[in-house]
């Protein structure tokens, strides 16, 4: 015999079913609100590719405010990744929270960042909290702050000499299986994420598993690496601050 349903209206509705959900915790009770779709990495629009994509976008943040010329990537096993860059550095008492308190952070104040990829100072909150090991640590003028979290759950932080670190940051984080259900990194599609990173930033050099990308000539390098044709006329390339275009035609009767 089927099991009778309740009418919706006769549920218990009371003070015992409202809930408030810290931010760490809402992240992993509604991913979809910050990173779109989980899957397990076998597209690019793939989360496990979001989480990455947010902590290289805090160190391109640090390349266009002038600070640091490189970016070193890697994936390891296709399962972990760590990043590190050599930009400013996050001010040393400030790692914890700007590493799991929503809505924090220097991208709300126009003077330390004029630029950003990032305005709403959730990114690297949504890596972390997503993550199963997420590791973050900071390097300014020979000292370091670290925390390291899991699932979101801060479990130990402090700060120590390193004298030998140059100014940055670096991430590691490993995502969680339990969110990306048999997730794998496919280098391919990171591949392609950092060469656009290098179209888009001019001289930044991006080391990704130890092979560098590097562009010299902006959207001009997109275009003529792009070409499976030659072209009609070689590429028109117009710059001005904060704009850049690039084009050209070719033959073809498709886009």
């Amino acid at each position: 015999m089927a099991e009778e349903r309740k009418d919706p209206q006769t549920l218990d509705y009371n003070e015992e079913n409202i809930r408030t959900l810290e931010g760490m915790e809402h992240i992993r009770q509604r991913p979809g609100m910050y990173i779109g779709q989980l899957g397990n990495g076998e597209h690019s629009a793939d989360g496990i590719y979001v989480i990455l994509k947010e902590v290289i976008d805090n160190s391109i943040d640090e390349f266009r405010m002038h600070a640091g010329k490189q970016i070193l990537i890697n994936i390891l096993e296709e399962r972990s990744c760590n990043v590190r860059d050599y930009g400013r550095g996050i001010p040393l008492g400030k790692v914890v929270d700007v590493s799991s308190i929503p809505n924090t952070g220097a991208k709300f104040d126009d003077s330390s960042f004029v630029k950003s990829v990032g305005m709403n100072g959730i990114g690297i909150k949504a890596t972390n909290a997503l993550s199963e090991e997420f590791f973050i640590e900071s390097y300014r003028d020979g000292k370091a702050s670290f925390a390291r979290y899991r699932r979101g759950k801060l479990l130990e932080s402090g700060q120590r000499e390193a004298p030998k670190e140059k100014n940055g940051t670096y991430v590691e984080f490993t995502p969680d299986p339990l969110m990306f259900v048999g997730y794998r990194y496919r280098l391919d599609i990171v591949e392609t994420m950092v060469k656009n990173y290098s179209y888009l930033n001019k001289g930044l050099a991006l080391h990704l598993n130890g092979t560098v990308y590097k562009s010299e000539n902006g959207l001009l390098d997109l275009v003529r690496d792009s070409l499976e044709e030659d072209p009609l006329y070689q590429p028109i390339h117009l710059e001005a601050e904060d704009i850049e275009v690039v084009f050209t035609h070719g033959s073809a009767d498709n886009e």
